[in-house]
């Protein structure tokens, strides 16, 4: 039998170190660049944060935005405790941050690499680097008149140097692309695909005062999208473009096709307080002129927030640096209110976190098989990682849905030779 992974990202090597070495079974793999694994090199700032510390599926699935049906199954089957063993089975110790993300105690992304490539390199895996699929077309079965048995491989793949190679098997982790014209050579097997649009991204706003503050970051702000019921709370980072932090990474998925139809002109609203409301800020305000009328507003930083940020948020407000708590007038404290709690921004644009590009869209689900990750339209096909319609926010969670996917996918495609 021969097995055929393309891509050579997290999913596929993730793929061919779970699929152990057989006689009489050839796997290659096929990577279009000069290396593999590069995501996986540069997650995390080159830590690599390998999946998140939430143990319990419902509760975990509820971190993809798409793809909540098929992951009840894989997750099932391969979660976080399963990746937290297999990587120290094989030496690799994971520690958890505060936030529950989970990296290597080396805090080091090689780590990861290396254990995923030592385990392919024992499983005999060949790697083809260049090698990009241009088409898989699947062969007429001929069978052999004495063992009545299909006796020539199921797919060509073809290659954009004009090679081709055979395969009875082939498991396609190619990762998400961000031109619909890219999935084509997916679509001629019988696939649908969901239009792909940019997931994980920071919000641009051009010429706006506060990136002047660029650098300042608040540990819990709640970022909502204007007009809708999204919203998502969390660290927040000012960036001399924008905003950025995974308060706004975790936004732009939730909302990935939402700010692709509004091409990216927008207004969000946030609450620099996290969840605390307008009833909570009288209360507060409320003290503060009670305990500390005689400081004034500047000096006295009710709420924790960094110096910087607070400072412009009563410059915004026109409260001067004299004005006392016991003297703030009530419509400069109804606007100190707003600003806290309901601070609008206008966002024209977007810009990739870093090398952390998630694909919104990819192959449909409903024409996968979520116990196997095959090809509903075409026997011997798996899908598995980025490549399908699922993805996940900030956190680990994109990952871990490579992982759980394409070890499923490697488990069923084992079995097919016992």
């Amino acid at each position: 039998m021969k097995i055929a992974i393309i891509g050579g990202g997290a999913a596929g090597c993730f793929a061919a170190a779970n699929l152990p070495f057989q006689p009489g079974v050839e796997v290659a793999l096929f990577e279009k660049t000069s290396k593999v694994m590069q995501k996986v090199k540069a997650s995390g700032g080159g830590r690599c944060n390998v999946t998140h510390e939430c143990f319990d599926i419902p509760e975990l699935v509820t971190r993809y935005p798409r793809g909540k049906q098929l992951l009840k199954k894989t997750l099932h089957h391969f979660g976080p405790q399963q990746t937290i063993e297999w990587f120290e089975q094989r030496g690799v110790k994971l520690k958890t941050e505060p936030d529950g993300r989970m990296f290597p105690v080396t805090d080091e992304s090689q780590t990861i690499i290396d254990c995923i490539w030592h385990e392919m390199m024992r499983n005999k895996i060949q790697v083809f680097y260049h090698k990009s699929v241009t088409e898989i077309m699947r062969n007429a079965p001929v069978t052999s008149p004495s063992e009545n048995e299909q006796s020539l491989a199921d797919y060509t793949l073809s290659f954009a140097d004009g090679t081709t190679y055979t395969a009875d098997v082939v498991l396609i982790a190619a990762g998400g692309f961000p031109k619909p014209e890219q999935y084509e050579w997916i679509r001629k097997l019988g696939h649908t695909i969901q239009s792909p649009v940019p997931s994980l991204f920071t919000f641009n706003m051009p010429k706006r005062p506060i990136t002047e503050l660029m650098g300042l970051s608040v540990p819990d702000a709640t970022v909502k999208i204007a007009g809708t019921k999204i919203s998502q709370s969390g660290p927040l980072l000012i960036t001399h473009w924008g905003m950025s932090g995974p308060a706004v990474l975790k936004t732009s998925a939730i909302a990935a096709r939402e700010l692709a139809d509004r091409k990216y002109d927008f207004e969000i609203l946030i609450n620099w307080l996290g969840n605390k409301t307008e009833t909570d800020l009288k209360i507060d305000m409320a003290q503060a002129r009670r305990e500390q009328g005689k400081q004034t507003v500047h000096t006295k930083n009710a709420y924790g927030l960094p110096k910087r940020l607070w400072e412009y948020m009563l410059q915004q407000c026109g409260i001067g640096d004299t004005v006392r708590w016991g003297d703030l007038p009530a419509a400069a404290q109804n606007k100190l209110t707003e600003c806290l709690i309901r601070d609008r921004y206008q966002v024209r644009g977007k810009t990739t976190f870093k090398e952390e590009f998630v694909t919104c869209g990819g192959v449909t689900l409903s024409e996968i098989d979520p116990q196997t990750l095959q090809s509903r339209m075409m026997p011997g096909i798996y899908f598995a990682g980025e490549i399908l319609d699922a993805d996940g926010i900030t956190g680990g969670y994109n990952f871990q849905n490579a992982w759980s996917s394409s070890w499923l996918a490697a488990q069923h495609i084992r079995a097919l030779n016992d």
